[in-house]
This record gives structure tokens, sequence and C-alpha cells, in this order.
């Protein structure tokens, strides 16, 4: 098998995304977390930074140290956090150490984590060019092991960069429907890797959910998502009034066998592994729904 075939296998069709840099818990409870994730059976977990927050690959290897078998992905490893042979140097290092248990995930993020702003800020051009500048660095230092890499991508620019200059996409915070719509620009033998949030709880709660998370998008001026819902048809009126149609794109939510079924039509539709995210910023919260939706979760097949 190929490096992304091998890749595939061992994310298996289900993994887990955490906000651990927005919930920031000690060293040893990020620790504990992490090694109860595998318990639960659980092949693969992810986390993202911002630049000054968390430190990825500093975390990163943190948890591949903690754990047996898990792979750790990065979701997102931000551009601005360090230079580009830095980030390539860096995965090179954990791939070498945890053969089969890395996979960098990296993107622009956002305009206010940005070191530009206005004109200079060029999300397609600028990460383009860093990932030529990663290119560069692996070409000069070879990795004894090879690892993938992935690209935070939502529209059809740089879901195409992330088909022609890296191994697939890792989507973030898009609907449904944004699965197969990736899966058509990337083609069948590119790594799709979305994350989707998941509530055990009734459609009201999903709502009051997605609702927290408009009003973050809107105070920190984070507009590429909600052009990403509208590119998908979604409307003002659907963002505004947080409308059922938005609700269930969004969240996977009521009990584990109806979010099970949800995941799984992900994964019929075009996604590689499901990065299940749930909701909520305590880390005994999310752990609580992540034990109760194992079970239902790691049966999930392809």
């Amino acid at each position: 098998m190929n490096l992304i075939e091998q890749t595939r296998d061992r994310l298996g069709p289900v993994g887990v995304w955490l906000p651990l840099g927005m919930v920031q818990p000690p060293p040893g409870e990020e620790r504990r977390a992490t090694r109860r994730l595998e318990e639960l059976g659980y092949r693969t977990v992810w986390g993202g930074e911002g630049p000054g927050n968390r430190e990825l690959f500093a975390h990163s290897a943190i948890a591949l140290a903690s754990t047996e078998r898990l792979v750790i992905g990065t979701g997102i490893a931000n551009i601005w956090s360090r230079p580009a042979y830095t980030t390539q140097a860096g995965g090179r290092a954990l791939a070498h150490a945890f053969p089969g248990r890395f996979v960098l995930g990296v993107g622009i993020g956002h305009a206010h984590q940005s070191a530009k702003s206005g004109s200079d800020y060029r999300p397609l051009e600028q990460t383009r060019e860093y990932l030529a500048k990663m290119d560069e660095a692996e070409a000069e230092f070879p990795s004894p092991v090879p690892f993938p890499r992935v690209l935070a991508a939502v529209g059809p620019k740089m879901l195409e960069l992330a088909r022609d200059a890296a191994d697939g996409a890792h989507p973030f915070a898009q609907p449904f429907e944004h699965t197969p719509y990736s899966r058509d620009v990337l083609g069948p033998d590119k790594l799709l890797i979305p994350t989707h949030s998941v509530l055990l709880g009734d459609r009201e709660q999903a709502r009051a959910s997605v609702a927290n998370d408009i009003a973050l998008m809107k105070q920190y001026d984070v507009p590429h998502y909600f052009k990403g819902w509208k590119r998908l048809g979604y409307t003002d009126a659907d963002i505004d009034g947080v409308s059922d149609r938005l609700v269930d794109g969004l969240v996977a939510w009521g009990d584990e066998k109806k979010i099970a079924r949800r995941i799984k039509e992900l994964v019929d539709a075009g996604a590689d592994t499901v990065l299940v995210s749930p909701a909520g910023y305590e880390l005994e919260i999310l752990l609580t729904q992540l034990e109760r939706l194992a079970p239902a979760l790691t049966a999930v097949t392809r």
C-alpha cells in the first residue's frame, strides 16, 4: 500500500477532534484523556492551536509518548506559528520517533491569527508558498519515515491545492453536504478527514451549540465558514435564524445509535475518517460524551 492507503487504514472511519487549545487542560489530564480514548477503541485523536496558545508539536509528542497505538493528528498546525522548515522538521522528528502514528494537518487559520492584515493577507497564495517551502525542506533533509500531510480546506481553490500539493484535506466546521462536495474536488485517491460536531441530546440543544459557534465566528470575524455554508445552499436566514436545516447539517445529534448512523452516512458520502467533536469546553464533559458514544462509533465501518 502507498502512504495514503496506509494512513486511511490506520486512522479507521471514525476518530476524535478535541478543542484542547481552548480547554487548555493540565498536562497530566491531557495524557490521561488520550490514554482513555485509546482504551475506548478510538484510533486517532486530533487537536489544534492558535499562535501563542498551544505549541502543537510539543503536545503531539506528549500524546504519542503517552499512548501505544493512537495516531495523533494536528488539526491544524497554524502556518503563522512557525516557519515552513520548522514545521517540516517537527513532522519529520515525530514520524521518525513514532512510525505510522503521526499525521500533519497544516493550514493558514484565520485572519485574526495572522501576521498579515488587509491586502497582505492572501490565504491561498501564502498557503501555496508555505507548502512549497516545506517541500524544499523535505528535499534538503528527506524524512527517514514518510508521513502524510493534509491541508485545512473549505473552498474549492483550497481543496484543489489540497489535492495538488498535499495528501488530502481536513475541512472544519462544515455541514454534511461539504463531504461529497470535497470528495468531488479531491478525487478518489486523496484523504478526506472532516471534523463533525456531535451532541448527545435533542435538536434544541444542538441549536444552542450552533448559535454559540456562530456568535464566536462573528466575534472573531471568521467569514470563510459562512461562505462555505452559503456555497452549499444555506442562506443568511439559515445562519441568522439558526434554522433546523443548518443545525441538522452541522451537528449529528440524538442518541448513540442516531449519531452513529449520521457519521456512517458521512463515511458513505466520501469521508475517509470523520473526526467527531463533542459539544462543550470542559475536558470531563467531552470525555463523558465520547465514552458513551464509543461502542457505537467504533463499530462504524466503511
